[in-house]
């Protein structure tokens, strides 16, 4: 109901020919959640680097230099890593939504063609994959 009357407002016009699944309206949420814990992961590893630093030089002064060098690298390498599986998250996330749109572009082709060549319209509507 909110949906006919959101489209009527804008006047558009909806194709009943070819109607949008439900499969093609949920949005991804899992991957946005694994996005956010994966940025959240590097946040406390950077955090814990900050922390094992200060910790060094408390307790050995100068002479954790040499052992913090390898730490700090190992850390960074790895926030950066889970950084990145967040990025990578959000672009499946844009992949997805390019898929759907490209697969309701196309149904909506298919249709336009079989009816402007003549056939009759029979939409049969797919189960999910």
């Amino acid at each position: 109901m909110a949906d006919e009357h959101r489209n009527a407002a804008r006047g558009a016009k909806t194709d009943p020919s070819m109607p949008i699944r439900h499969e093609d309206l949920e949005p991804y949420t899992g991957l946005g959640y694994l996005s956010k814990l994966f940025k959240v992961m590097a946040i406390i590893l950077l955090l814990l680097l900050v922390s094992e630093i200060v910790t060094g030089f408390m307790a050995q002064g100068s002479d954790a230099i040499p052992t913090l060098l390898g730490e700090i690298s190992r850390l960074v390498v790895l926030s950066g890593l889970l950084w990145g599986s967040g990025d990578l998250a959000l672009l499946l996330i844009d992949v997805g939504h390019d898929v759907r749109a490209t697969r309701i572009l196309l149904g909506r082709q298919a249709v336009h063609q079989i009816t402007t060549v003549g056939g009759e319209r029979t939409h049969t509507e797919r189960g999910p994959r």
